[in-house]
């Protein structure tokens, strides 16, 4: 049975969402933020918060680091001083994890480049997430794989082969493998989300838990995925999407969020055993509603019945129209009233055609 262990949560096809609030960089470079972040995530269900760790002097080319960046989401006047602004280290991320612990929340981050999963494995977060950017990026993720920590694999911009590439290259040097449909939209158009997809996940790795990374605007699709077989949901979270910064827009506020966590707990009960039952209570409503045989018109003892004698009528609290032709050809054993019970105490115990009666 598939099943993935990150932290104290266990994930696996009988079981609650795993659900991620992507953090990502919107804590806009502030400690303070961040923790207030981790804090609401928490009220609203979370069960784990992700950063995004990146060495930018490594991570990008010079030109890239020093492209002029000037726009309304910038924090620097290059790309590089940008992503510096944003970025936390050693101490920011000692602190956040602390308070996550004392919060009950699993704390991890994406790796962007070998310098990051270093320091995350130095940092002893519980798990790994590989960005779709990396999805081709085999040497990275051979070497996040040697850390034997459970991986995240986000697989938007990919294909089929793409994915199967990945999976072949992480699986032999660690199984503890999460693959996530993905669309790398900002915000994913819902005609582009694919979720089809996590069925064909689930058939073409059996061994890996299959999840969904959202970046659509809205919580539904959280739910169409976990009826899929999704048991990991990660959706970017924001305390207000009029905040400085790209995701900020699309990111889930704290009602939307908590109403999505709400749902996927409810759907998980909603789904059941597959076993069709009567539940107490359907009892009182179905008896309202339902119907029963009940005499159409006065009837003598020694009656032959008919089926112009019957009526169907509400409450449904006697005998359902279904034993209709057990009464049919049977006779009457006293005098049945308009609208009285027909019950088999109140006929005979042979049937006759009904046909020959004249009555």
């Amino acid at each position: 049975m598939r099943k993935l262990t990150i932290g104290d949560k266990t994930i696996q096809d009988d079981g609650d969402c795993f659900v991620i609030a992507e953090i990502g960089h919107n804590h806009q470079g502030n400690l303070e933020t961040a923790k207030e972040m981790f804090k609401v995530a928490k009220e609203c269900g979370a069960d784990a918060v992700k950063l995004q760790k990146r060495d930018n002097r490594k991570l990008y080319t010079e030109a890239a680091y020093q492209k002029p960046y000037d726009n309304p989401n910038s924090y620097g006047e290059t790309y590089g001083e940008h992503r510096e602004f944003l970025e936390f280290e050693w101490p920011e991320y000692t602190e956040l994890k602390t308070y996550a612990e004392e919060l009950g929340l699993v704390m991890f981050a994406t790796a962007f480049d070998f310098a990051s999963a270093d320091f995350i494995g130095k940092m002893e977060l519980p798990a790994f997430k590989v960005a779709s950017g990396d999805l081709k990026n085999i040497p990275l993720l051979k070497h996040i794989a040697q850390f034997q920590k459970p991986m995240i694999l986000s697989t938007g911009g990919g294909t089929m082969e793409d994915v199967r590439r990945a999976h072949d290259a992480i699986m032999p040097i660690n199984p503890q493998l999460c693959i996530l449909q993905c669309t790398a939209g900002y915000p994913a158009a819902f005609d582009e989300l694919n979720l089809s997809v996590i069925t064909t996940f689930r058939e073409r790795f059996p061994n890996c838990v299959v999840g969904l990374s959202s970046h659509d605007n809205g919580i539904a699709m959280a739910l169409a995925a976990y009826m899929l077989g999704a048991r990991v949901v990660e959706k970017h979270f924001t305390l207000n999407h009029t905040w400085k910064g790209t995701d900020h827009a699309f990111s889930l506020e704290p009602i939307g969020f908590r109403k999505m966590v709400r749902d996927l707990e409810r759907v998980k009960v909603a789904i059941g055993d597959g076993v069709k039952r009567v539940y107490e209570s359907e009892v009182n409503p179905m008896i309202k509603m339902g119907k029963k045989i009940v005499a159409a018109r006065d009837l003598p003892q020694g009656h032959a019945i008919r089926m112009e004698d019957l009526a169907i009528k509400c409450p449904g609290d006697g005998l359902p129209p279904y034993e209709v032709d057990k009464v049919l050809g049977r006779t009457t054993v006293k005098a049945v009233a308009v609208d009285e019970d027909i019950t088999f105490e109140v006929l005979n115990g042979a049937q006759k055609s009904a046909a020959g009666d004249a009555s």
